[in-house]
């Protein structure tokens, strides 16, 4: 894969990107055939997954960032999950994690800030790319071109989720020093509606080649946008929402699988319910974050690591036992979506710094689903398993909501038939499904918990709900005290980290952090 880099803002401080060698290869000559372009296309989508181009410990995009905690998907998954009452974390790491879970962050965090420089180095690799291949005829590379402006899309979904107001860059900014203006999250929000309508019809038909954005990722990145339309723009759209899901469910291109552990395997690529994944490879993407740092993190205490298909637990991330309340029992035998350890773990949590405090999850293995090694044959320090980022299951939980919230074009009855198909998988029968009245908005903020956990949804879902924050829901240790205690509502946003104010004068900080209003 080829290095295409436009420096995004003017500095990074100490996340400083690796400087180009004298014989750097860069996209003023580096496209001269469709297949050229497929490997600058590759960089793309493995920004999310790896730290640079030479594997998993050398020759790092960024200096100075830890190859490990400092990869996209590592670090989104612990922002939008180690905040809720889905996870918390045993290491102390640099004393800047253990706050996420608190909410009581600062904008010097060293993760927050570490995302934050991933999803802003992502857009501007995607920058790159889009300018580098618009002008072309060919018909793949007018599809790469799509693919490049779906994956900025979906970084700046993520900036305008976390960081609300971050600085804004295109293709049409020329590289060089400048200070890049802030957006709003309502003109973001906006950028990115736009963005996706405009590339619709030049990506691919849904499953023309797994891992690769297409329609049906489209529809879903739509039909998330429309969802928290409310939280980002201040106007409700589930109207919108529904019609993204109809395109999408219409097309009868995916279904559940037939087990629900089915999508959390090695060999999770022959799901029929996947709609996009970031892919992972225990030969060719060989990284500490993403995948690898789910698994060997879900491991610890007197569990054997063998058993997920790795070569060690790493002893870091459990459940809070709030969370865990959500299921009948915790066995699996009535619902198969109860996915933990009890053995040897307390259910309790009295210190956030002991792995066996709280049950740990066993949902994601780099074991296939028939039990047997990783497909890749790869070093089991790595993984096969690919990241679920949308999948059919939350379709169906995303409509349910959408109609409940008043959304047109969808029906509840409908609704009420893709839940007790999600609940139907659960259970083996119909004995876990529910009637009309039943159906409420909490019953399916409790069921995307349910069904999701694990996924990256739930800061996101809690924040919908009006729940991430304040007092009207608390769980072990928010507000850094057992118990659970408010937070302040400015928490719904992540500061921009103090680095990146130090280095553009024009940026503004979030309400509620220092500097802010």
């Amino acid at each position: 894969m080829l290095t295409v880099f436009a420096l995004l803002t003017s500095c990074f401080s100490d996340l400083d990107p690796q400087p180009l060698g004298p014989n750097s290869v860069t996209s003023a000559y580096a496209y001269n055939t469709p297949a050229d372009y497929k490997m600058g296309l590759a960089k793309l989508y493995a920004s999310f997954v790896v730290a640079g181009q030479s594997g998993p410990g050398a020759d790092p995009d960024i200096s100075n960032l830890d190859i490990g905690f400092g990869i996209y998907l590592r670090g989104y998954w612990n922002l939008q999950e180690l905040t809720t009452d889905e996870a918390v974390y045993s290491w102390t790491e640099d004393g800047t994690i253990h706050p996420l879970h608190w909410q009581t962050w600062t904008p010097t965090n060293t993760f927050i800030g570490a995302l934050y420089t991933r999803v802003m180095l992502t857009v501007a690799y995607c920058n790159e790319f889009i300018r580098a291949s618009a002008a072309s005829t060919n018909t793949d590379v007018k599809m790469y071109h799509a693919e490049a402006r779906f994956i900025r899309a979906l970084a700046y979904s993520h900036a305008l989720d976390l960081f609300g107001n971050p600085p804004f860059v295109t293709e049409a900014d020329e590289p060089g020093s400048f200070f890049p203006k802030q957006t709003t999250r309502a003109d973001l929000y906006a950028y990115i509606e736009k963005e996706l309508t405009e590339i619709e019809e030049g990506l691919g038909e849904p499953k023309f080649e797994y891992g690769r954005a297409d329609k049906a990722a489209l529809w879903m990145l739509q039909a998330k946008l429309y969802l928290n339309a409310k939280v980002y723009s201040g106007t409700e759209r589930n109207t919108e929402c529904i019609t993204a899901l109809n395109k999408l469910l219409s097309r009868n291109a995916y279904t559940l699988s037939t087990e629900y552990r089915h999508n959390f395997v090695a060999d999770n690529n022959t799901s029929p319910e996947l709609i996009f994944t970031i892919n992972h490879d225990a030969v060719h993407t060989q990284t500490y974050g993403g995948m690898a740092y789910i698994i060997h993190g879900e491991i610890g205490g007197n569990m054997n690591s063998a058993d997920f298909g790795v070569s060690s637990g790493w002893a870091q991330n459990r459940v809070t036992p709030e969370f865990v309340a959500k299921f009948p029992d915790t066995s699996g035998d009535s619902d198969a979506r109860a996915m933990f350890h009890t053995d040897g773990q307390k259910l309790e949590i009295d210190d956030v710094g002991t792995f066996t405090d709280g049950y740990a999850v066993t949902k994601f293995t780099n074991k296939t689903l028939a039990g047997g090694s990783a497909p890749s044959g790869g070093s089991i320090d790595f993984v096969d398993t690919d990241y679920p980022m949308f999948r059919l299951a939350d379709a169906y939980l995303m409509y349910a909501e959408a109609v409940l919230r008043g959304g047109a074009g969808g029906s509840q009855s409908t609704a009420l038939d893709y839940v007790n198909a999600i609940r139907t998988r659960a259970f083996g029968d119909d004995s876990g499904n529910i009637n009309a009245g039943q159906l409420t908005l909490s019953f399916i903020l409790d069921e995307r918990a349910r069904e999701l956990y694990w996924e990256g949804h739930r800061r996101t879902d809690l924040i919908r709900y009006g729940l991430l924050t304040g007092g009207d829901y608390l769980w072990s240790w928010k507000g850094n005290t057992k118990a659970g205690a408010p937070t302040e509502a400015f928490r719904n946003l992540f500061p921009i980290p103090a680095f990146e104010l130090a280095a553009n004068p024009t940026l503004k900080q979030n309400d509620g952090y220092p500097g802010g209003e």
